[in-house]
């Protein structure tokens, strides 16, 4: 919950507290600000779990973009985009052992889908109608 506020964002929030609430009510205010918190939280976990068992395994799925999401932000943008142009589909990419192509092409059907032949000189692309 804390991750991006340090100590020094923490010590100006005492100071500003101290000038605010005055020293012999700032005991007060970190006990209810604690409580609060803590309250809070266990709204959040309480909800949580209410989701989880009502979802079910349906949770699991709703969560794997927000881990996407989390994976992309630790990702540097070079190994993101050496993973989605080398390792098919899969733009976080695990690195379970794949070796990238001597030649510098993409892999082939590694994704599970045929690969595709270029089109001749005068061919028109494929139209699909129910997609535009």
């Amino acid at each position: 919950m804390f991750d991006s506020i340090g100590w020094a964002e923490i010590l100006v929030l005492v100071v500003a507290g101290l000038f605010i609430l005055g020293p012999e009510r700032l005991p007060e205010g970190a006990a209810w600000l604690g409580r609060t918190v803590r309250q809070v939280r266990d709204y959040a976990t309480g909800a949580r779990e209410q989701l989880r068992n009502e979802l079910g395994p349906e949770y699991d799925d709703l969560q794997k973009p927000l881990k996407d999401l989390r994976n992309l932000r630790n990702m540097d943008p070079k190994r993101a985009v050496q993973n989605h142009l080398f390792n098919g589909d899969d733009p976080f990419g695990d690195d379970k052992g794949n070796q990238y192509p001597s030649n510098g092409s993409s892999r082939q059907g590694t994704s599970g889908r045929t690969p595709q032949r270029p089109l001749g000189n005068d061919e028109q692309p494929p139209f699909d109608a129910d997609t535009t």
